[in-house]
C-alpha cells in the first residue's frame, strides 16, 4: 500500500451510503477511483482484484470500450425519450435481443431500472394477471426464508432476510414464506448441488402453505434459483422442478428472481437453464448492462402478456405501471452492447469451463480456522464461518478488511464471505482470490480478540479520515 502518498478524500458528510455502516466506513474509507478488466484502482493507486464482479453486476469485466462507446454515442443521438405513450426504436430492439436470450417462452419484456423494481413489477404483474383472467381472489404472495428480492416494499415483504425488514414495520399483507433449502447439518462442504432432500423440501410448500392458505387464493411463488444475498444457498437436486409441478397443479405463477443468477453466473444464461425449470415470470438486472447503466427487466410468458391484451377494454392501459426511465435510450444501448459481448465471447461457456477449477480452489479452504461450510455453484462460492456469540458478522467483516489490505475485494454478508468474480477471470486470478482468502482467514484467527477489532485494519485509510476531519 502506498502509505506515504498524500490522498485527498472527498467531503463524505453529505452522502448517506446504502447498506453500509456509515460511521465505520467514513472512519476507514475504502474508495475506488478507476477500474479496468478484473481490477479496481483504489484512491491511492493500489490494484485490487475484483472478487465480486462489482456487486454481482459486472460479468464482462470493467471498462468495456464497446459498452462505453455505445452509451456515449447514444447520449449524443437521443438522450431521453418519454416512456409513457411514446418510445424510441432502441427500446424495441433491446426487448427483442433480450427475449432471444431468455429461456424458451419468456419473450415479452417489461423494462425497469433495478432488481428491486423488477421484483415489485413481477409481483404486480402476477396479481394483475389473476385479476384480468377472472380470479381476483388470487391475491396472496409466497416468498422464501432468507430470500432477497430487493428493497422496495413488495420485495422486502416476500423477502426473508430479517435485517432488511425489521426497521420498516408492517409490509404488504397477504404474504407468507416457505422454508429455505440450506441444510448445513447434512450438506456441509457439498460441491455443487446437494443430492438429497430437494423433493421433500419442495413438498413442504404444498403441505404447509396449502394447509394454511386455500391454494385458489395464492397468486405467485417467488424464489431465487440460487439464493445469493443470503450467502450462496444452493438448492438440492429436484427441488425447483418439484416447485414447478406444485405451482402448475394449483394454478400458481412461479417467479424466478434471476438478478444474481442471470447472465452467465452459473455457467448458463440463466438459472432456469441450469436447473432446466422454466418459470412463468423471470426478473433480471445487474449483468443486463454490465453494471454500466441502471436497468432491470421482467420477462413473462407470452400467454400472460396476451391475457392482458385480450381481457382489457379497447384503448385501455392494460398494465397501469411503469417508470420514467423504463427503457431509457442509454440503458438500451448498454444492454445491446452487453448482449453482443456475451454472444461474441460466449461468457456463459467460459464460466462453465472454469467452474470445476473454481470449485476446487474454493474447497481448498476447508479445514481452515472458523470455517463452518463452503458452498459453490458456477462461478460463485460462499464461505460460512462459525458464529461468535453476540458478534454476528465480526469474523467475516475482519476477513473482508484483511482481504482489502491484501489487494482483494470480496463481499461479506453476516457470517459469510461471498465470491463471485467477473466471468473474464483467469485461473491464476482464481488462485489469487482463494490464496488471499486463506491468508486473511488464518491471520484474523491467529489474532484472537484483536483480530475482530476493525481499528487494527487499514491504518492508512484511518489516517486519511482523521486528516480530512481536521
Amino acid at each position: 500500500m502506498s502509505q506515504n502518498k498524500p490522498v485527498q478524500l472527498p467531503n463524505m458528510s453529505n452522502y448517506w451510503m446504502p447498506f453500509t455502516a456509515n460511521r465505520q466506513f467514513k472512519a476507514m474509507p475504502r474508495l475506488f477511483k478507476a477500474a479496468k478488466g478484473n481490477y479496481y484502482t483504489s484512491i491511492d493507486d493500489k490494484k485490487i482484484l475484483d472478487g465480486t464482479a462489482g456487486l454481482w453486476c459486472v460479468p464482462a469485466g470493467h471498462a468495456r470500450a464497446e459498452i462505453a462507446t455505445a452509451v456515449g454515442q447514444q447520449l449524443l443521438t437521443l438522450d431521453y425519450a418519454p416512456a409513457f405513450q411514446s418510445s424510441h426504436p432502441l427500446a424495441f430492439e433491446a426487448a427483442e435481443r433480450l427475449a432471444e436470450y431468455m429461456p424458451a417462452g419468456l419473450d415479452r419484456i417489461f423494462f425497469t431500472n433495478s432488481g428491486s423494481e423488477s421484483a415489485d413489477t413481477a409481483l404486480k404483474i402476477a396479481l394483475a394477471y389473476h385479476r384480468v383472467t377472472g380470479n381476483p381472489l388470487r391475491n396472496k404472495l409466497i416468498g422464501r426464508e432468507r430470500g432477497y428480492h430487493g428493497v422496495n416494499f413488495g420485495g422486502i415483504a416476500v423477502g426473508g432476510i430479517a435485517g432488511n425488514r425489521k426497521a420498516f414495520g408492517n409490509g404488504l399483507a397477504g404474504v407468507d414464506h416457505i422454508r429455505h433449502p440450506l441444510d448445513i447439518a447434512n450438506n456441509a462442504f457439498t460441491k455443487g448441488i446437494p443430492e438429497d432432500g430437494g423433493v421433500a423440501l419442495a413438498n413442504e410448500f404444498e403441505q404447509r402453505i396449502m394447509t394454511l392458505h386455500d391454494p385458489s387464493t395464492i397468486a405467485a411463488l417467488i424464489v431465487e434459483p440460487m439464493q445469493g444475498s443470503a450467502g450462496v444457498i444452493v438448492p438440492p437436486a429436484g427441488y425447483l422442478k418439484r416447485l414447478r409441478e406444485i405451482c402448475d397443479k394449483h394454478g400458481i405463477l412461479l417467479i424466478f428472481d434471476e438478478v444474481i443468477t442471470g447472465f452467465g453466473r452459473l455457467g448458463t444464461k440463466f438459472g432456469a437453464d441450469y436447473f432446466d425449470v422454466i418459470p412463468d415470470i423471470l426478473t433480471c438486472a445487474k449483468g443486463l448492462t454490465n453494471g454500466v447503466v441502471p436497468m432491470g427487466a421482467v420477462a413473462v410468458k407470452r400467454e400472460i402478456y396476451d391475457a392482458f391484451m385480450e381481457n382489457s377494454a379497447a384503448g385501455a392501459i392494460e398494465l397501469p405501471h411503469g417508470y420514467t426511465y423504463s427503457a431509457i435510450p442509454i440503458a438500451c444501448a448498454a444492454a445491446i452492447a452487453t448482449l453482443d459481448i456475451f454472444a461474441t465471447e460466449k461468457l456463459e461457456d467460459r464460466a462453465d469451463g472454469l467452474s470445476h477449477y473454481f470449485e476446487s480452489a474454493a474447497h481448498s479452504l476447508k479445514g481452515l480456522p472458523m470455517i463452518k461450510d463452503i458452498r459453490n455453484i458456477g462461478l460463485v462460492a460462499g464461505i460460512e464461518f462459525e458464529a461468535i456469540t453476540n458478534r454476528t458478522g465480526a469474523f467475516a467483516f475482519a476477513v473482508y478488511l484483511k482481504c482489502y489490505e491484501l489487494g482483494l475485494h470480496v463481499r461479506y454478508t453476516g457470517d459469510i464471505i461471498a465470491v463471485s468474480p467477473p466471468l473474464t477471470i483467469e485461473k491464476n486470478e482464481i488462485d489469487r482470490i482463494f490464496n488471499t482468502l486463506s491468508d486473511a482467514i488464518k491471520y484474523v484467527a491467529s489474532q484472537g480478540e484483536a483480530g475482530l477489532n476493525t481499528n487494527n485494519y487499514l491504518k492508512n485509510e484511518q489516517a486519511w479520515a482523521m486528516h480530512s476531519h481536521k
